[in-house]
């Protein structure tokens, strides 16, 4: 059972932007607040890697090293969302985006909870 939702994904040129949100899916009862939440990606032929986290209150935040200085990774808890914004995409980072909630205060790496996946394609 999807417990979370993804949106925001698309077809980009390089160079441009999206933002990516995460929120529970309807019918649902996962309340992020109570969750870190983190951004996965997997691409065609390789394995899922995260990219990002974000902890329970949004005061700490981690990037990988692939998307470090071109991901901003946000919260807002009035709408019970979190946000992954993308800038200067690149061709790599076409992939299937997926979020997923850590029932941790801090980013702990188990993210019992995931969504289906947003498409992102970097393509001219």
């Amino acid at each position: 059972q999807l417990q979370l939702v993804e949106s925001g994904g698309g077809l980009v040129q390089p160079g441009g932007s999206l933002r990516l949100s995460c929120a529970g899916s309807p019918g649902a009862t996962l309340d992020l607040h109570f969750y870190a939440i983190g951004w996965f990606r997997q691409a065609p032929g390789k394995e899922r890697e995260g990219i990002s986290c974000i902890n329970m209150n949004g005061s700490i935040t981690n990037y990988s090293s692939s998307v470090k200085g071109r991901f901003t990774i946000s919260r807002d808890d009035g709408k019970n969302r979190v946000y992954l914004q993308i800038d200067d995409l690149r061709p790599e980072d076409t992939a299937v985006y997926y979020c997923a909630a850590d029932p941790s205060y801090y980013c702990s790496g188990y993210v019992p909870y995931w969504g289906q996946g947003t498409q992102v394609t970097v393509s001219s």
